[in-house]
């Protein structure tokens, strides 16, 4: 399947468009109905947002291992948010049940085969926040589309299937933390922690499956049990997990409302968790950081002429793009790269070519206070900021069915310039069952390892840790144009 990833920013999907395309711009609940005064009602049913708190929209993925239930609960937060229509409700309807999975899997595939392909987005608002959903596969084979999704997540929600973990409600079983939990439960958790997102909930699903008339404290077993291996699996791979829920996504336990508050459960304390819901959860978690306190740094997307302009005494382009890293002001000097020229700006546009201070992470208009070369791809940085680099040490998720070794040259992309990369190495793979990392000469599809890359020309970049977009790549196949790999900068 040739699923072009948006690991930096290119659209992959259903998300698909021009190549390079950008997602949309975030907003704030004050900013967001502003604009609805402007351009009348929203078409869209559900709660009024509270226009006092300011809060940017939450963009999280669900995630996890096949049949986990994460189609069924993004409809979950659908229909209890009262964002459904009554007619879609009725288009879902499955031997007179509603299948709430089917909200999400609109390709005609995913519905006769049941399964998650490609990534569907959903939006969402609550009365404090909005929210856009990304369903990512669960299957092996379409982890490439979870990986394009988690690379510019706020927050991701991996699901355990309480009912496909047979140690959980047995008896005999001994210490619940030298448990396995399912290879694509682990695999995914381990590519939201590489790929930076900032906040990981595991959410224990299906325990009111597991529930037993003979033994009533079933469900409390298996939650406490799953809770401890997935503390003793994140405790190893260093991820900090946010919170872990146990909750019914079928019957909406724990997910909008809490699962004492639900109608129709006489359990006050459902599992022994005294916590708050899912949805609760989610509306205060923070946003992704946008890398403000890094140097200035802007890949340049489009160019735009008004060569008409009689104004000589500024340039007569707009450089528009995204804000990698800082900030954009009216003054400052940047530098284009790998040019070497360097300007100050004349004039800094926000997304609605309104003049102003522009921050990480939101899109942006240029113009300098003199003609200079700037072509689609190159970066405008910060003057004696940044030092270029050739030789980088990588952690690869690989995608492509074609093994990754070492001498291939791929064509690699940083922002919106491409770029010929040489494997030189793989250092080591990571073992998702052990943590370990060992020894290796290839990488296979949905493999993570450690590995060198030799480009052919300098590139502006910082670690990955440090920012998502300058510290991020992909790597397409020469000969098929596939994406094969993302690569993270360490």
């Amino acid at each position: 399947m040739n699923t072009t990833s948006n690991f930096p920013g290119v659209a992959s999907g259903r998300q698909r468009g021009a190549a390079g395309a950008q997602e949309p711009e975030r907003t704030s609940v004050r900013e967001d109905s502003d604009r609805r005064d402007a351009k009348g009602p929203s078409p869209l049913p559900g709660p009024t947002l509270d226009p006092v708190r300011v809060v940017a929209a939450l963009k999280f993925i669900t995630c996890g291992s096949v049949d986990d239930g994460k189609s069924t609960l993004i409809g979950r937060l659908l229909v209890d948010s009262k964002t459904v229509l009554q007619d879609q409700l009725a288009g879902v309807q499955r031997g007179g049940e509603t299948d709430l999975a089917l909200l999400t899997d609109g390709l005609s595939a995913e519905r006769e085969q049941g399964i998650t392909i490609d990534v569907a987005y959903r939006y969402f608002a609550t009365a404090h926040r909005k929210f856009i959903i990304g369903d990512a596969p669960g299957h092996e084979q379409y982890t490439r589309n979870m990986v394009t999704a988690a690379s510019s997540a706020d927050a991701a929600v991996v699901l355990v299937d309480a009912t496909k973990l047979r140690w959980a409600t047995d008896a005999s079983a001994t210490d619940a933390a030298t448990h396995a939990l399912l290879p694509q439960t682990r695999r995914h958790s381990l590519l939201a922690h590489l790929l930076r997102v900032p906040s990981i909930v595991f959410a224990i699903n299906k325990l009111d499956a597991v529930e037993d008339a003979t033994h009533p404290d079933a469900a409390t077993l298996a939650y406490e049990r799953i809770k401890t291996a997935v503390q003793a699996f994140a405790a190893a791979a260093g991820i900090e997990a946010t919170a872990i829920v146990p909750m019914s996504a079928l019957k909406g336990w724990n997910v909008v409302d809490r699962a004492a508050d639900h109608v129709g459960n006489q359990k006050p304390h459902w599992c022994g968790y005294e916590g708050k819901s899912l949805l609760q959860i989610l509306e205060q978690l923070p946003c992704a950081d946008e890398s403000e306190e890094q140097p200035f740094a802007f890949p340049v997307q489009w160019v735009e002429k008004f060569s008409s302009s009689s104004d000589t005494s500024q340039g007569r382009r707009v450089f528009w793009g995204r804000v990698a890293a800082g900030t954009l002001a009216i003054g400052q000097e940047v530098t284009v790269f790998p040019g070497g020229k360097s300007a100050k700006v004349a004039q800094a546009l926000d997304h609605a070519r309104v003049p102003k201070t522009v921050h990480a992470g939101h899109s942006a208009g240029i113009v300098l206070d003199r003609e200079v070369d700037v072509s689609r791809g190159d970066w405008l940085v910060a003057t004696n900021a940044y030092t270029p680099q050739r030789e980088l040490s990588t952690t690869v998720a690989w995608m492509d069915d074609e093994p990754l070794v070492a001498g291939r040259v791929y064509w690699a992309l940083h922002g919106h310039r491409w770029i010929k990369a040489r494997v030189k190495r793989i250092v080591h793979r990571l073992n998702i069952n052990t943590l370990a990392e060992e020894d290796a000469t290839q990488l296979e599809a949905n493999a993570i390892g450690h590995v060198e890359l030799s480009l052919q020309g300098d590139i502006v970049t910082l670690p990955y840790s440090a920012s998502r977009t300058l510290g991020a790549l992909v790597l397409v196949d020469t000969a098929t144009n596939k994406t094969a790999g993302a690569v993270l900068v360490n």
